[in-house]
């Protein structure tokens, strides 16, 4: 099935608008604007390549990102989802949201605050990293990449949250409940959330302490117990709790193995039977990073601000499939069509 090129041209100049406002681009100006440069980027997208070997315009468009802030990037990414999300009354919708840090490879010289450093397996010298945020209920057919923003050495993982949650919430009618794997195990985060009245439910690491507790049970047992927390920030003591949910020797149908689980919640009437379903949603996130792979630009750059560019505009590429063509054609194929289309239309007089 091919799709409208009146429909594909509509979306190119959403495309469009998109690079003009984060980069803060005059249409029809002097200067390029998203009208030159998507034919780059999309060629890129489609080939998971680099936009230096698709035309001669990376130098232009990497000052032209050097020229803006990171903040300005993720605000009109944020209005874009706005835009968007009239089409199926986002804000009017309770909303599950789940947060995760996902990565892309950095190959050379780990130099600054926003190369984490790795291994080097397989080349690999450090990671950029990027924390996002997504819908996940059941209810809501688009499971939408709602905001990501990068993360430097030693960020603030609670005040981060906060931030991302803060932009994210005027999009929706409520958020009944966040959800994160064991990475986000944050005393600090935990206190931080209850504070600000957002609910959440996080995959707890078997500590001694959890562990000891899950002992004590009997095989199918689930069992809630509170959980005291301590945080000293600033030479002050924080002190609250938390509830652990814990669940030993569940059966899981997929596997046929039976698993211990334990979560944290400040969530009072949380329903033990539907925790592990509850929790599960969460890898709907990592469906959409497998999902934005195929539309991978590829960058040696070491500058945060050009390779936060890239996974924005490959993350609006996402967004744009998903909300008005993701019931009739693959990821790929829209991207095929809409570069086809960029390339014929930057033929024609503008």
């Amino acid at each position: 099935m091919k799709l409208s090129d009146a429909r594909l041209f509509r979306t190119l100049k959403t495309l469009d608008t998109f690079v003009d406002r984060a980069l803060q681009l005059p249409f029809k100006g002097p200067t390029l604007s998203g009208f030159q440069y998507n034919r780059d980027l999309l060629k890129a997208a489609v080939a998971n390549t680099y936009i230096e070997t698709v035309g001669n315009r990376a130098d232009s468009l990497h000052l032209a990102i050097k020229n803006v802030t990171t903040s300005h990037i993720v605000w009109e990414y944020r209005m874009t989802v706005e835009r968007l999300g009239t089409r199926f009354d986002l804000a009017n919708k309770n909303v599950v949201l789940a947060f995760d840090y996902t990565e892309e490879d950095f190959y050379g010289d780990v130099q600054g605050f926003w190369i984490h450093g790795y291994t080097g397996e397989h080349g690999v010298t450090g990671k950029f990293k990027f924390l996002s945020c997504a819908i996940i209920n059941s209810d809501i057919p688009q499971k939408i990449p709602l905001l990501s923003v990068p993360v430097h050495l030693g960020h603030n993982m609670a005040t981060t949250v906060t931030w991302c949650l803060a932009l994210v919430e005027p999009l929706v009618n409520s958020v009944e409940l966040t959800v994160f794997d064991r990475g986000f195990f944050s005393k600090d985060l935990m206190l931080t959330l209850t504070h600000a009245e957002v609910p959440y439910l996080i995959f707890a690491p078997k500590n001694d302490k959890i562990k000891k507790e899950i002992e004590l049970l009997d095989i199918g047992e689930k069992k809630k117990i509170r959980y005291e927390l301590e945080v000293n920030k600033d030479k002050t003591m924080f002190r609250g709790e938390t509830t652990l949910a814990l669940l030993k020797q569940i059966f899981d149908k997929k596997s046929e193995k039976s698993y211990d689980w334990a979560f944290a919640t400040n969530q009072e009437s949380i329903d033990l039977e539907y925790v592990i379903p509850t929790y599960k949603k969460r890898w709907r996130i990592e469906t959409g990073f497998r999902v934005q792979d195929e539309a991978r630009i590829s960058s040696k750059s070491k500058d945060p601000r050009i390779r936060f560019f890239y996974f924005a505009y490959e993350q609006v590429l996402q967004l744009l499939w998903i909300v008005l063509y993701k019931d009739e054609v693959s990821f790929k194929q829209f991207l095929l069509e809409m570069y086809e289309l960029c390339a014929a239309r930057y033929k024609e007089p503008r």
